[in-house]
């Protein structure tokens, strides 16, 4: 969007963005003024969690976030300190866009799943298939599952921290989940989210905890009852079939493919009317299989949200 082009520019850099809550709350804002969302998720990014853990983190243009590879031997010595006061201006973000809102739109904090925010932290950079988190991961069984731990501990309480600022629901993005095997889904993917869910139920026991583990084919089966969330996020390979089969246990958040936004026309009314014809009568949070890529029209946009409120009217 323009308006999101021009408040990025001002802002200087990205990480500048995310942590300047009158322009954070802006870009959270921009995108309920123009499209009318019944949600807003907040503005931020999955790796101010390390950030705030004293590892080094950048961005840069064309090659997305670097870091500092994480050792074996540097897991022990991740810090709490200062956490919560280096997250303060999300915080501030959070409590900003909910005074915000009208009252009638639901506010979304989230967070990075354990894994997928330890795949950023061990390559220091993207990779498109986290081989090097796989192999810290049989290499180093302990660290890695240290790591997890400390990231689902820090992680439990940044949400807590989103939901007291007026965060009514929150989101664990698991983007890399899809490229696990059996046995290292459990232990990296599911017995981390678990813990986080665990303790933000604790404090707080209704608020919706939506769980989107990218990716996990055969294994959505049984994530929602395994982590006790709430709803499950659904990416754009899972068959309708199969998501309505999910539905019945609860609600489901889904599962449009971003590319089908891109092209627009037949391409995207046709996906639409599919994911509405198969999960439109149950519990459905209608979205895309993940983000929206920068090249889509706002126009392929503004025609999704009319043609989806069109059919629930």
């Amino acid at each position: 969007m323009p308006e999101y082009k021009e408040t990025r520019r001002k802002a200087g850099s990205f990480l500048d963005l995310c942590y300047t809550p009158e322009l954070a709350a802006e870009v959270t804002l921009q995108p309920i003024r123009r499209f009318g969302f019944d949600a807003a998720i907040l503005f931020s990014d999955i790796l101010v969690v390390p950030h705030a853990l004293g590892r080094n983190v950048r961005f840069e243009e064309g090659r997305g976030p670097l870091l500092e590879p994480i050792a074996a031997s540097d897991v022990e010595r991740l810090s709490v300190a200062g956490f919560h006061d280096h997250l303060q201006p999300v915080y501030e973000t959070v409590g900003r866009v909910r005074d915000s809102l009208p009252e009638e739109t639901t506010l979304v904090g989230f967070c990075g799943a354990p894994w997928t925010v330890a795949t950023y932290m061990i390559a220091g950079h993207g990779t498109p298939d986290q081989a090097p988190a796989r192999l810290f991961g049989y290499r180093h069984p302990d660290a890695m599952d240290r790591l997890l731990a400390k990231l689902a501990e820090v992680s439990a309480e940044y949400l807590i921290r989103q939901i007291d600022a007026g965060a009514e629901a929150v989101q664990v993005f698991d983007s890399w989940a899809g490229v696990l095997d059996e046995e290292s889904f459990e232990r990296f993917c599911v017995r981390p989210v678990t813990d986080i869910v665990s303790r933000v139920r604790r404090r707080y026991s209704d608020v919706p905890i939506i769980g989107f583990p990218r990716g996990a084919g055969d294994f959505y089966g049984t994530y929602r009852q395994k982590t006790g969330v709430t709803a499950i996020g659904l990416d754009w390979t899972v068959p309708i079939s199969v998501a309505a089969g999910l539905q019945r246990k609860g609600a489901v958040q889904g599962n449009l493919d971003p590319m089908r936004l891109v092209a627009g026309g037949d391409a995207l009314a046709k996906a639409i009317d599919s994911i509405l014809g198969g999960l439109g009568a149950g519990p459905l949070i209608f979205n895309l299989g993940h983000g929206i890529t920068p090249e889509t029209p706002i126009a392929h946009v503004e025609a999704l949200v009319d043609r989806v409120r069109k059919a629930k009217a």
